[in-house]
């Protein structure tokens, strides 16, 4: 042992088990404190490491217990001598470190004998059992990308807060394994996630010279409206970009056009039952596509289904007056001409035709020629998200609803009328105008490519080449209800999802989802809404690594989150938890974290956290770095709010102003209207 080691012993190895060491320190060690050549160190702390030498390393053990022997015997002055008495640590074997360089290992090959020295970790050892040594390294290019700049340098670990064990100590994440897994934050309300999660972004976009994480994609779902305040201040021009897109349920904030939506998430948001009303839907689905298609293969399947639609208006049901049967008729020929089968050949058989005095050879010769456009065995039309109305939607679902009339189901319209009624409420409510695009709005929304791009921070520039213009996307749903939210974030993930699984070369463009208050709509429970955002966050969680896909969730209740997102989660930052059935879900998840550690976490103070998983290699509690700017997330100063001279209910008046004044300022508090709104309370 080196003449350093010997001056940094602390005391001795007296009892070697298995599974447990005992420790008994020097004499004259007054409060478990150490002197050393380089600092004082407090070395019985719980969850501290201490080092034990065994031939050419270090036995690394975690202490767990601290104790005196004799403090219950009396001194010769008839009181307790602390400082006389002996003092034990135990301690449990957590892994072996080289003495001169080179990685740790878990697991104990080698028992220390009895009496050997017990020594204090010093910070550069900390490093290396945590492998957060070389914070900041050079840069370089990717095989197939382009190179790295000259002097461009990259984060290795990154710094997330001061340990509570070590004096002084940065506690850090390797950053590839933290950023190149799913992440879980957890933690009561007020225990400091929203804080937690702000602070490792800004420390990772803040880095200190100029060359800055571009490549990185964060899209932030915040159902709080609460990050913008806390990462806008992270833009800056050439470096980093913040986007913020507030979803208000109206047509002025951001907007989803509904033919995005794919098959299946139709069939949940209009609830169609699987055996009546799904086939029908589908059906009418795929005719929006077909009645926009031009090829001659859609152009005569589109007549197929015309000539079906008018074979069966004529037959009708049984108290259908002749007048409404040929009014259907003329309404299908009106909405869905084709080449052969439209008004003029109508006119052919029927000249200066009049409702209801259709019938003979005439109406027989009209439907010979409707019956040669028939087609044996004709497949129903797919449906590939082509641009189309909500009023065409009605209309093609009429279409369907007919089709199967005429191949015998009589009783399906009466089946469908409560998808019908879904359909005829999600056209109305005001909630689901961001949805909603008709008229001019669809010529000018964005096509799929241009929403997906932006949602990205991407930008084209010459050619096809793009550009990062964001790395922080903020999606801020805090005005629109859970339904809202879980149809938004299933979607987009989709959407991307979708996007990666395509992309060639494969995993080479990483995007991160942020989900605040995961518990909302990635649940453990089937939703009581009609999407179901939790399916495709599992399918992420258990495919997105290999696609450059990743979650970053955080929530107050992790007995209610998904257990198949949770259980692939491979890091977590666990703040403050005291509920039964979440500390449990803490242990089924992780069962390779010891009981002592998962006893911290209903003590754990406000901003402090236990870390751990693949990116470090112990688990480690910490102070969180101070969040700044902080995310709008303080608690509510319930006593400054009482306690007050004027009375004065100022900070409700942007939610309950004058309904005009807030027509004219489109939602904004301005000075130009503070005075009258103090009027209005």
């Amino acid at each position: 042992m080196s003449h350093d080691d010997r001056k940094r012993a602390i005391g001795k190895v007296v009892s070697v088990a298995a599974d447990r060491f005992v420790i008994e320190m020097h004499a004259g060690t007054d409060n478990f404190t150490v002197v050393g050549f380089d600092d004082v160190h407090y070395v019985a702390r719980l969850g501290s490491f201490l080092m034990i030498p065994s031939q050419s390393e270090y036995v690394v053990v975690e202490v767990v217990g601290l104790r005196e022997r004799d403090a219950s015997m009396p001194s010769e002055r008839g009181d307790f001598d602390r400082a006389s008495s002996a003092k034990y640590l135990d301690v449990v074997p957590v892994g072996m470190l080289p003495m001169r360089g080179g990685a740790f290992r878990f697991g104990v090959s080698i028992f220390p004998s009895l009496y050997a020295d017990a020594l204090y970790a010093l910070d550069g050892e900390l490093d290396r059992i945590f492998e957060t040594e070389a914070a900041i390294e050079p840069s370089v290019g990717l095989e197939g990308s382009p190179r790295a700049l000259q002097g461009a340098t990259r984060y290795r670990v990154l710094p997330i807060g001061k340990s509570v064990v070590f004096e002084d100590y940065d506690v850090k994440v390797r950053l590839n394994e933290f950023f190149g897994g799913h992440v879980a934050v957890l933690g009561n309300t007020g225990s400091g996630k929203s804080c937690t999660v702000a602070s490792i972004l800004q420390s990772l976009f803040e880095k200190p010279d100029e060359h800055y994480a571009r490549g990185a994609t964060i899209i932030v779902f915040d159902v709080n409206g609460e990050y913008h305040e806390a990462l806008a201040p992270l833009a800056r021009n050439g470096g980093i970009g913040v986007h913020r897109a507030i979803l208000d349920g109206t047509t002025a904030g951001f907007r989803i056009p509904h033919w995005f939506l794919e098959m299946a998430e139709w069939e949940l948001l209009l609830q169609a039952s699987e055996r009546t009303q799904l086939p029908v839907l589908r059906t009418a689905l795929g005719l929006t596509s077909l009645f926009h298609a031009n090829t001659p293969d859609a152009l005569a399947l589109r007549e197929h289904f015309v000539a079906t639609c008018i074979i069966e208006c004529f037959r009708g049901a049984d108290g259908d007056s002749p007048v409404s049967k040929f009014q259907r008729v003329v309404s299908l020929l009106q909405k869905y001409p084709t080449n052969d089968l439209n008004m003029a050949l109508l006119n052919r058989f029927h000249p200066n035709f009049q409702y209801g005095n259709f019938s003979g050879n005439n109406q027989s010769a009209f439907l010979d020629e409707v019956r040669k456009k028939l087609r044996e065995d004709s497949p129903l039309p797919a449906y590939n998200r082509t641009p189309f109305s909500f009023d065409e939607l009605h209309e093609c679902l009429d279409f369907a609803i007919l089709y199967e009339e005429a191949h015998g189901n009589r009783q399906i319209r009466d089946y469908c009328s409560s998808m019908v009624t879904r359909l005829r409420s999600l056209q109305e409510r005001m909630e689901y105008a961001f949805l909603r695009h008709e008229g001019a709005d669809i010529g000018v929304a964005a096509s799929e490519q241009e929403f997906l791009t932006n949602i990205m921070g991407l930008e084209r520039v010459a050619g096809e080449a793009f550009t990062k213009r964001n790395q922080v996307i903020v999606i801020d749903l805090n005005s629109v209800e859970d339904e809202i939210v879980e149809l938004v974030s299933a979607v987009i993930a989709r959407m991307l999802f979708r996007l990666l699984r395509h992309a060639e070369p494969r995993n080479r463009f990483p995007i991160h989802l942020l989900l605040e208050e995961a518990h909302r709509y990635v649940a453990s429970t089937p939703s009581r809404f009609s999407i179901d955002a939790t399916k495709i966050f599992e399918r992420i969680a258990k495919e997105g690594r290999k696609y450059g896909m990743f979650v970053l969730l955080a929530s107050q209740r992790p007995s209610e989150l998904s257990k198949t997102v949770l259980s692939q989660c491979s890091n977590f930052l666990v703040h403050r938890i005291q509920n039964p059935d979440d500390l449990s879900q803490i242990r089924q998840m992780t069962p390779f974290i010891s009981e002592s550690v998962l006893k911290r976490l209903p003590s754990l103070p406000r901003q402090h956290a236990l870390v751990f998983g693949t990116s470090v290699n112990l688990p480690t509690t910490f102070k969180v770095r101070e969040a700044s700017p902080r995310p709008r997330s303080d608690d509510t100063a319930v006593v400054d709010l009482w306690f007050h001279e004027e009375g004065r209910a100022a900070g409700i008046r942007h939610a309950l102003r004058p309904a005009d004044v807030a027509a004219e300022t489109g939602g904004e508090l301005t000075a130009a209207n503070e005075a009258s709104d103090d009027d209005f309370f």
